[in-house]
């Protein structure tokens, strides 16, 4: 089995003296691991850091098989946001996300969508947080459990949408969600759209509402939690006054 691709690195371990093992996000394949040749050196390192571009050129015997894997980098991946820590942490959470909620070897091209709008935002600062929300929620659609914001769950209008139900993941307006208001998620107007506008706490709203998705529909599945990295984020974030 052979196949080239573009991916995104997601993780790396050391595997033997000089090799290591990377999980990848393919466009096309999805997330593979293969065992690249003298990954562990000093130089391929730089090249190996969550959310570096690469073209895989990947190859196995039979395709149960761990495969290898040669690596082209693409642009300076990580090492353009180096000044930028809070960003340099969206990046590792959203790698260690897609790391953990996909399957393997399952082609979710919509994922590979995803990060790489990402990716593109993390240059600017006042965007990439909610920008990050969006992933999620992609990354939610790409699995099967995308969020249903068109209408009210209740109702059907289409108007003062301001609730989630942490239930079903669908909308609910301000007058059927008031009698429920303690049990519902908070909705920010950028989620419904990309005109939405953005105010204080909707980030941190916008977090709330994919973290517990992901962590009830398939972190919770797979008996993990959220990524260690999500949670650093988080307090990052609202450490800098982002949330």
């Amino acid at each position: 089995m052979e196949f080239e691709d573009d991916a995104y690195v997601l993780t790396a371990r050391t595997h033997g003296e000089a090799g290591a093992i990377v999980e990848l996000l393919t466009a096309q394949h999805g997330k593979y691991a293969a065992h690249v040749a003298g990954g562990g050196s000093r130089k391929m390192r730089p090249f190996l850091q969550a959310g570096a571009r690469v073209i895989v050129h990947y190859r196995a015997r039979v395709s149960e098989q761990l495969g290898s894997a040669a690596l082209e980098p693409v642009g300076e991946g990580p090492a353009a946001l180096f000044d930028d820590a809070l960003a340099l942490a969206g990046l590792a959470a959203a790698a260690a996300v897609a790391a953990g909620a996909l399957p393997e070897r399952e082609p979710h091209p919509g994922a590979f969508l995803a990060f790489e709008a990402l990716t593109s935002a993390l240059m600017l600062p006042d965007i990439w947080p909610a920008v990050f929300v969006r992933y999620e929620m992609g990354l939610l659609q790409d699995l099967g459990f995308g969020l249903d914001l068109a209408k009210c769950a209740a109702t059907g209008v289409t108007d003062d949408l301001i609730y989630v139900s942490p239930r079903t993941g669908r909308a609910v307006s301000a007058a059927a969600g008031e009698p429920y208001r303690d049990r519902l998620l908070p909705l920010p107007p950028f989620m419904l759209s990309a005109q939405g506008g953005l105010g204080p706490g909707d980030v941190g709203a916008g977090l709330e509402i994919t973290g517990h998705f992901l962590e009830s529909f398939i972190f919770a599945v797979l008996n993990r939690p959220l990524p260690p990295a999500r949670v650093w984020l988080l307090d990052r974030l609202r450490d800098a006054g982002r949330l």
